[in-house]
């Protein structure tokens, strides 16, 4: 059996790429390892990874690529354990077959690693925030920042696999206009609770929500707050609707299961000596600023933005950039190694200029890393699911929820890449059928855990002993077993690339891998060690599949 693979990051393509290296180095090739790249050919009978340096370096070396392909795989030196085959396929790729004493042996691998299989070091324990959801706190949570929910944690849970210290924040912008608004819809609210004549200012918050908090006002107190000067009321109806609404927000997370480290209130930035102060400082000192019509602008354009920004209005006040730059300037200075925002659809022009005002406080480039996260559509029986903020009518993340349950609405979250716009299937995320892709994968999970119980009652005991995985040889077996060790490369790739939808699409694969090796191999027969092998391996996909449900942040169910 081969030796266990170290736990870092890809060891496979890891010792993969340094022997293609090596071989290269043997011939007088000078190529960077960064440009030695391996994916995973579409048909297994093409190996398991393939390489394309022959044809990216055949120029340089003004060779046949294919000749300079054969001269490569003649001079590459792999263990028998390891690789089975290295062979030169088409015009010039170079496939590499991992050997069955490998692949068997990371079944026994995944048992006794549990779910610890999968982590990996490239993080070496550096600090990262990610700041996500971060709606305005004048209403309920709506559908886009569920999904940036979804996204947010998924990321979170994966940089901690990776072996990075993450930390998770939610900024509360509770200073500005936005929640002199919110004060001014609630007074409106509540004098029209008290029988008075009042209409809702335009611009204001039109939602049934307000109508509710109003009611949660004593009527004596509210009364009073109205007696104030129409600045003092204002302020009294706003701290009562800030609370209410934060409160909302974070009791609508938990039920969502989504928990942050921290909430970072803008009002901190605000006071007296605070980041907006010290910000617009070290901007003035960096000769980024200037004054134009009594207000004092950021130039913006000098590092690539469309136009120059305000940061403080004629009227002295600061924008809601000069905020956001405050807020970057203070993450700078709690010395994380990188920052990931995720930004709602209406934000990404906002990208470019905080990337700009991070590095005149001093971050290197690719500090901080913006994601976007796109609309959301619900569709039900083919046809969208009306929906308009203006009227105050809104589907809210509790609505979804409660509707199609957690683990349905954040996987159909993940099924499509975080910047695409979506259409989440409404019809589709109830039913409680393999039509479900959610419900698939629990499925899956579910079966596993039936099959080892099941194994029990059958006096067909969990193996202690793991050598009987060489018996492993059946083309559905290996099938799943190349399914299974790819997780760790998987992890890595969705770090790199802040893709978490790559889980889903995992999950999916691995179940329905299961799905077919159960169907056509019997795991509980006659043949105890056969029995114990596959028990093996019916348990290394539960465990792959219940880290995949983890990281994602929907449950692995062992009944369904």
């Amino acid at each position: 059996m081969s030796s266990p693979e170290r736990n870092d990051p890809a060891a496979v393509q890891d010792r993969v790429i340094r022997a293609i290296a090596e071989a290269l180095d043997k011939l007088g090739v000078d190529v960077d390892r960064e440009d030695i790249q391996l994916e995973r050919p579409n048909d297994p009978a093409n190996g398991d990874l393939s390489c394309n340096i022959a044809l990216a370096a055949a120029g340089m070396v003004k060779r046949n690529p294919r000749d300079f392909a054969a001269d490569i795989v003649s001079n590459i030196e792999f263990s028998a354990d390891f690789i089975d085959r290295v062979e030169v396929a088409g015009p010039g790729f170079i496939n590499f077959a991992l050997s069955h004493s490998y692949l068997t042996g990371q079944v026994a691998r995944i048992n006794r690693e549990k779910t610890e299989y999968g982590n990996l070091d490239i993080g070496k324990g550096r600090k990262i925030l990610v700041e996500f959801v971060s709606a305005n706190p004048t209403g309920p949570l709506v559908l886009v920042s569920a999904r940036a929910a979804t996204v947010g944690g998924a990321l979170v849970n994966l940089y901690r696999k990776a072996g990075f210290e993450v930390e998770s924040e939610y900024y509360l912008n509770d200073a500005g206009s936005q929640i002199e608004k919110l004060g001014i819809s609630l007074m409106t609210r509540f004098r029209q609770r008290i029988g008075e004549e009042a209409e809702l200012p335009p611009d204001c918050y039109p939602g049934d929500y307000l109508v509710e908090l109003a009611e949660e006002i004593p009527a004596g107190e509210g009364k009073s707050w109205l007696e104030l000067d129409e600045q003092d009321a204002r302020a009294r109806f706003s701290e009562f609707a800030l609370d209410r609404v934060v409160r909302m927000i974070r009791e609508d997370l938990d039920y969502f299961d989504i928990h942050f480290d921290h909430y970072f209130a803008e009002s901190q930035l605000h006071r007296p000596g605070g980041e907006v102060e010290e910000a617009l400082e070290i901007m003035k000192s960096s000769d980024v600023v200037y004054e134009e019509d009594g207000a004092l602008w950021f130039r913006s354009t000098r590092f690539g933005d469309e136009k120059d920004r305000v940061l403080l209005r004629s009227d002295g006040s600061p924008t809601y950039f000069l905020a956001d730059a405050a807020y970057h300037l203070n993450k700078f200075r709690r010395g994380y190694h990188r920052v990931i925002d995720i930004f709602g659809p209406d934000h990404h022009g906002h990208i470019r200029r905080l990337e700009a005002a991070s590095s005149v406080f001093g971050a290197e480039q690719g500090w901080l890393q913006v994601l976007t996260v796109q609309w959301v559509r619900l569709i039900e029986d083919g046809r969208q699911v009306s929906m308009s903020k203006r009227e105050g009518e809104f589907i809210t993340l509790r609505d979804l929820v409660s509707d199609v349950g957690r683990d349905a609405a954040k996987f159909f979250f993940l099924m499509r890449k975080n910047q695409a716009h979506m259409d989440f299937n409404l019809s589709l995320a109830r039913k409680q059928s393999d039509e479900n892709p959610v419900y698939y994968v629990q499925y899956a999970h579910a079966r596993i855990s039936s099959i080892i119980s099941f194994a029990g009652s059958e006096g067909v005991d969990f193996p202690s002993d793991t050598e009987c995985v060489s018996m492993l040889r059946e083309p559905e077996e290996m099938e799943l077993i190349r399914k299974l060790v790819i997780f760790p490369q998987l992890i890595e790739g969705a770090v790199h690339n802040n893709d978490v939808n790559r889980l889903t699409t995992y999950a999916q694969d691995i179940a329905a891998s299961f799905h077919h090796f159960y169907h056509v191999c019997r795991v509980v027969s006659s043949d105890r060690e056969l029995s114990a092998a596959r028990l093996l391996l019916s348990e290394a996909t539960r465990l792959v599949l219940a880290e995949s449900l983890r990281l994602i942040g929907v449950d692995a169910p062992e009944r369904m």
